[in-house]
């Protein structure tokens, strides 16, 4: 009787599949593809076959799990950074809702041009120009009022191009890398030249990382006794620049394991990946490439592309990539949909 009912449920089973062909084989393709967003190609096979061979127990590439460290950049490798980085917009936002409190801005630079709209002499000044945004918009309150302030922000405000809610700007493809390699037991980071405090608001629940693992860049911050209550104060000091070569500084002081898997998108992320690739056993590094006008934007300068300020892969990173063999993924050919909707 037993093995009469285990016979009739075997029947069954392959009349529903036979029943409803096309539907059932989607399914069990969309089962086996952890990556369906990326179309078939060495990019997407790359990251699947060094996921199986440092997961697969007995593997000589086998990882153990405590070992399993991924590390993203965010700026144009897990979200768009153009026409401005996200923090940027940010920054020149409340530059216009500070300006009240501050009627000498309108004579000084660079909020004078900030504050007339003319972004291009307002950045002129280059580095020392940002960090002045940034030290009259992200200090000056307490961490909690910060991040109340960054919630508020980032809920309300839209891409230029697309209209869309920056957390709508994610590349799909990315978010699918993520959960796939929280599903083989690594832990993932963000690693980003953005301000920490900017990112840990809003980072868990659109990439599914936890405020403890991101890191970026940070201005010093004070402990203070307020009305009888503990406190930290933001000051308008730059503490770490979470860019270049700091980044792997910043993920030995923060993680104190060298990464097995690093992602990045431009000269920026550089260091990162060389430093991750100068461990011993299997390594992994890859870069995005933005050369779809179309979905997204195309900048490079490499393969010729529009040359930025900001997010520049160089043609001399590209060489790099080639020599190191760090794969090199194309938005145009690699990726089937860049954001997540």
């Amino acid at each position: 009787m037993k093995s009469s009912r285990i016979r009739d449920l075997i029947v069954l089973a392959f009349a529903i599949a036979l029943a409803v062909p096309s539907t059932f084989a989607a399914g069990l393709a969309r089962a086996a593809d952890p990556l369906p967003s990326w179309n078939e190609g060495a990019a997407k096979s790359s990251i699947v076959e060094f996921v199986s061979k440092v997961t697969r127990p007995g593997s000589p590439d086998f990882v153990p799990v405590p070992e399993r460290i991924a590390v993203f950049d965010n700026d144009g490798t897990l979200w768009c950074e153009q026409p401005i980085p996200v923090q940027l917009h940010f920054a020149l936002d409340r530059v216009e809702r500070l300006a009240p409190q501050h009627p000498e801005w309108k004579s000084e630079e660079p909020f004078a041009s900030v504050l007339k709209g003319d972004l291009k002499n307002a950045l002129a000044g280059g580095e020392h120009a940002l960090l002045e945004l940034v030290m009259a918009t992200h200090a000056g309150m307490t961490t909690t009022e910060f991040e109340q302030i960054v919630k508020d922000w980032i809920t309300a405000s839209r891409h230029p191009k697309t209209g869309r809610p920056y957390t709508r700007m994610v590349y799909q493809p990315m978010l699918e890398v993520l959960a796939y390699l929280r599903a083989n037991g690594f832990k993932t980071f963000i690693v980003s030249g953005g301000g920490i405090e900017f990112m840990r608001p809003w980072a868990e629940a659109v990439y599914g990382i936890p405020p403890e693992q991101v890191i970026g860049s940070s201005i010093k911050t004070k402990f203070e006794m307020k009305d009888g209550k503990p406190i930290l104060v933001r000051l308008p000091e730059l503490n770490f620049n979470d860019d270049k070569s700091g980044k792997p500084v910043a993920i030995h002081q923060h993680i104190g394991r060298r990464p097995v898997m690093a992602f990045g998108n431009s000269d920026g992320d550089q260091q990162m990946l060389e430093y991750t690739q100068g461990g011993p056993g299997a390594r992994f590094m890859l870069l995005v490439l933005h050369d779809d006008e179309k979905r997204e934007y195309a900048y490079g300068p490499a393969r010729g592309l529009r040359n930025v300020a900001i997010g520049a892969f160089t043609p001399a990173l590209e060489e790099h990539a080639k020599r190191d063999g760090w794969i090199v993924v194309g938005m145009k050919s690699d990726w089937k949909r860049i954001f997540a909707d």
